[in-house]
């Protein structure tokens, strides 16, 4: 787990993989932002977490999990006691971490074909966006927030032409 200054991230092992239109991606990272960086029916979200796929050729997907305030999120507990404090910190996790539990009960999703959200913000990202928010305590939310000290969420861009598929 490394705080690169602008997120707080997660890297996996090779062996962390989804299937999506065909094509298989391996999971190489995770990272969160706060507040969320997408809206559902106009309404923005405490935090959202990133979980970066890559296929064999380099194409990026992205599967998107939204936070709501409330019961204290199980997951999260498993390495947010040791999040690294400071830009440039990197911990070791104790305990392997998987993907698969951070997303939501039901599993059903938008799909739209975007951007990335940091610089350089390159097009061409497949994102999976998860209809069912999870939960996260006020001080799970209020941990990763004063990690950063500021918000690290890129305003919703417009629609422009792209299709939003469920």
């Amino acid at each position: 787990m490394v705080n690169n200054g602008h997120t707080v991230q997660i890297n996996f092992s090779a062996d962390n993989r989804m299937q999506l239109e065909g094509r298989e991606y391996r999971l190489l990272q995770l990272h969160f932002h706060a507040p969320s960086e997408h809206h559902l029916q106009g309404r923005q979200f405490p935090m959202e977490a990133h979980l970066v796929h890559a296929d064999a050729d380099g194409n990026l997907a992205v599967v998107a999990v939204l936070f709501q305030e409330g019961a204290e999120n199980g997951w999260l507990d498993g390495s947010w006691p040791v999040m690294p404090g400071h830009a440039g910190a990197k911990v070791q996790l104790k305990k392997g971490v998987s993907a698969d539990g951070l997303l939501p009960e039901k599993r059903d999703f938008y799909r739209y074909n975007g951007s990335l959200t940091t610089p350089p913000c390159s097009e061409g990202v497949r994102w999976v966006v998860m209809k069912q928010p999870v939960s996260a305590s006020r001080t799970q939310i209020e941990t990763f927030r004063h990690t950063l000290h500021e918000p690290n969420n890129r305003p919703v861009q417009p629609l422009n032409a792209r299709l939003v598929l469920e």
